[in-house]
């Protein structure tokens, strides 16, 4: 299968004929507000452009049982893949602006008219580097990703720590449905089904462990701005995928924080 044309850096070729020029004229671009941008630079970075890497992806077709509730690994596998490839064409944009980081980044899939079965996956974000001449790269010597926003940027290096990157865990998972006596026997009460709460909590469980794993792999110490979000896609509703998202960080520094201001009550 014939791959996009990329450079020596593996920049898609009109991509990097855009960040060549940026470079040469010294102009940036950004998607952060005003204030996200204000408080960017508080913190000693600055933007040195806007970045992104997309990936249109042929998503395969797998079987699933009517009543049977597994993980459908081929989509599992395809909608992690595909993410993927679109992170690292932003970072390697990233990388050849060079910057230290991304910060700001959305994660975004689109379905177009041309099949169901086909999808564009895209990764966007401002780069930015440090002012202080520093390297601020992650473990693995690549610009570090982070999904915060710039206020939330702000606050976390306030605190001594920096992101490594933007780290996630999917999970495609087909619900069984229930037999016509399970759904007669439930008519008219009020009783947990066990069977969805179970494949829920199980796809739940896979796609939290695979975000871990990669946050591990960064040598992060923990995970802030963690999301999970569940969508049918257009596979219907019995199967879902499950994301996990978060930013991976690690501590750079001690920091003395301030103490709380201590509320007191006027009630009597």
């Amino acid at each position: 299968m014939a791959k996009p044309k990329v450079d020596e850096n593996g920049v898609p070729i009109d991509a990097s004929s855009r960040i060549q020029e940026a470079l040469r004229d010294q102009l940036f671009t950004s998607d952060l507000s005003v204030n996200e941008f204000l408080l960017v630079k508080e913190t000693g970075f600055h933007p040195v452009g806007f970045v992104m890497g997309s990936s249109i992806y042929h998503i395969g077709i797998q079987t699933r049982k009517w009543g049977t509730s597994q993980e459908l690994t081929k989509l599992s596998e395809a909608m992690y893949t595909a993410r993927e490839l679109a992170m690292t064409r932003m970072e390697k944009e990233a990388d050849e602006l060079g910057a230290d980081g991304v910060v700001g980044v959305r994660l975004d899939v689109n379905y177009y008219e041309w099949g169901n079965d086909s999808a564009e996956f895209m990764a966007v974000g401002t780069a930015v580097k440090a002012e202080d001449g520093k390297s601020y790269r992650n473990s693995k010597g690549m610009p570090f990703t982070s999904d915060l926003s710039g206020q939330d940027f702000w606050r976390l290096v306030q605190t001594g720590h920096m992101p490594q990157g933007l780290v996630m865990g999917t999970c495609v998972y087909h619900i069984a449905h229930r037999g016509i006596g399970q759904a007669l026997s439930s008519i008219g009460q009020n009783t947990e089904l066990p069977n969805f709460t179970e494949a829920l909590y199980d796809a739940r469980e896979l796609a939290m462990n695979r975000m871990q794993a990669e946050a591990e792999s960064l040598a992060a110490t923990g995970i802030v701005g963690v999301r999970l979000e569940e969508k049918s896609h257009q596979w219907g509703s019995h199967t879902i995928e499950f994301l996990a998202l978060g930013t991976a960080i690690t501590k750079t520094q001690e920091v003395d924080l301030p103490r709380p201001t201590a509320i007191i009550s006027l009630d009597g």
